[in-house]
């Protein structure tokens, strides 16, 4: 006998439809507690702290953005006085992206903030789980 698929399906039990609730639940926290920049641009500063002056397109794909999204996030940030860019010195058709001085105190303060946006969204879960939540996104 077979089963249809169609009579078993149901919405709250999909993968996909968890994970956009969990990350709506994520971007309500973050929008409330980190006004000042969206997730992808905290992304971006967060990125910037780590490795310093960096191409605007390898910037990119180490935050998973494609080339036209990161070169709109980096002129937002630009224009918010967070981030600067200039020539590379070795290729002219490369742009190097690093943190202005106001991007590296905004960048200090909004990690912190990022932690607690992070412990708040996983206050449900128990170390153990958040740690094998993590993992298992990994996976996928």
């Amino acid at each position: 006998m077979d089963i249809d698929i169609t009579q078993t399906y149901r919405l709250e039990d999909q993968i996909g439809f968890k994970l956009r609730l969990a990350n709506q639940k994520h971007l309500e926290l973050f929008a409330r507690m980190m006004p000042e920049v969206t997730p992808t641009q905290f992304a971006i500063l967060a990125r910037l702290r780590e490795t310093g002056p960096i191409s605007q397109n390898d910037l990119g794909r180490r935050v998973g953005l494609d080339a036209a999204t990161t070169k709109g996030v980096i002129d937002r940030l630009r224009a918010k006085g967070l981030v600067e860019s200039r020539k590379s010195p070795t290729d002219m058709r490369r742009l190097v992206i690093s943190l202005s001085d106001q991007g590296h105190s905004f960048a200090e303060k909004a990690i912190a903030t990022a932690s607690e946006i992070s412990r708040a969204t996983s206050a449900n879960l128990t170390p153990r789980e958040l740690e094998r939540l993590l993992a298992l996104l990994d996976k996928l």
